[in-house]
């Protein structure tokens, strides 16, 4: 559905990423302040099925360490070179845009190129993830896909692989070239491919959960969103783990008596209820500041701190196949024993 998108809009796309973001992604503030300043608004948005399927079109977003982003400030000339170079390399002028991941900032990364390129509601992931190799045109092996990437100076890295796991490793090396963080551009698809290999309805789903009101009771707020509410209460402690340092476990008292433990990656990966599984990747597991309603990222869960922790289901393209789903799971992240309730959690 073709929809206008304003400027008065951003605040609540931009925390409606920040729900999807699970704890990762990224803060959406920097990109939606020098949105709200640089774009000529209103912007359409276009569904899948509304431009000619065979569009070319591109996805792009940020790689690399979220923190640098107040230092190096997004910027749509970032992504002029790689747009140039994908283009002389597929020899195909690219007429869409959209984001390379459906949570965090990444969701607003495609407005900065809009209305430049027509901006398609999809995306990558439907959530925030870590990898490349998640990504959905890469999980259904799409052929024919570049990715464009910057390594700094006005340089760009040009990558076409036949494995994933070669575009994330050397999307990653690139990313270190340019100073640890920097624009990624991925090309060599059309918008009809997206209605099949890609999340759709990302940004009208931000909007939706982004109106939510975040200060009623839990229950309440659980069911505005159409997700769970798993418990919460005051942190006790949170534990480092033991063999990869991007790993931890916080443990909380629920008010109700319970202990739930929250183990979290560069994302919240699952909900422990008294030693039962409660909530596991691909949902989508996010924590608020039980004060201020903020929604928090996974280094914002220290002790003393009381959170609400909810759960959104996951977009339903990943249970489609099996899989689509072992790309999301915790095991995914290399945490075991968090898939069914009937494993044993041996993670950290």
């Amino acid at each position: 559905m073709t929809r206008t998108l304003g400027a008065e809009h951003l605040p609540v796309l931009a925390r409606g990423f920040s729900w999807l973001g699970g704890g990762g992604g990224g803060n959406t503030l920097t990109l939606e302040l020098i949105l709200g300043q640089r774009r000529p608004w209103p912007l359409t948005v276009h569904g899948v099925h509304e431009l000619d399927p065979g569009t070319p079109a591109v996805a792009v977003g940020y790689a690399g360490s979220t923190y640098l982003m107040t230092e190096r400030l997004p910027d749509a000339a970032l992504f002029a070179p790689l747009l140039a170079a994908a283009e002389r390399w597929t020899g195909t002028r690219a007429h869409a845009v959209c984001s390379i991941e459906g949570g965090g900032m990444n969701g607003l990364t495609p407005l900065l190129l809009a209305p430049g390129l027509a901006l398609v509601d999809a995306d990558l992931t439907g959530r925030a993830l870590p990898r490349f190799d998640q990504m959905t045109l890469f999980v259904d092996e799409v052929p024919g896909l570049v990715a464009c990437v910057s390594t700094g100076a006005g340089g760009v890295c040009v990558i076409e692989a036949s494995r994933s796991a070669d575009v994330e490793s050397l999307v990653r090396a690139a990313v270190v070239c340019a100073g640890g963080v920097g624009p990624v551009l991925i090309a060599g698809f059309t918008v009809g491919q997206l209605a099949e290999h890609a999340i759709t309805g990302g940004l009208e789903r931000a909007l939706e959960l982004g109106g939510v009101d975040p200060s009623g009771a839990p229950r309440a707020v659980a069911a505005a969103i159409g997700g769970r509410h798993v418990g919460g209460g005051r942190v006790e402690s949170v534990t480092p783990g033991a063999l990869d340092p991007y790993a931890s476990s916080a443990l909380m008292v629920d008010d109700d008596g319970a202990v739930l433990r929250l183990v979290s990656h560069t994302e919240f990966l699952a909900v422990q209820r008294d030693g039962e599984l409660v909530a596991s990747a691909p949902e989508v597991i996010v924590c608020l500041d039980a004060s201020s309603n903020d929604i928090l990222e996974v280094h914002g869960i220290h002790p003393a701190r009381r959170v609400e922790v909810f759960a959104l289901p996951a977009p339903a393209w990943w249970s489609a196949s099996p899989q689509r789903l072992l790309h999301v799971t915790p095991a995914a992240y290399g945490v075991r024993g968090l898939e069914t309730k009937e494993e044993p959690c041996n993670t950290l």
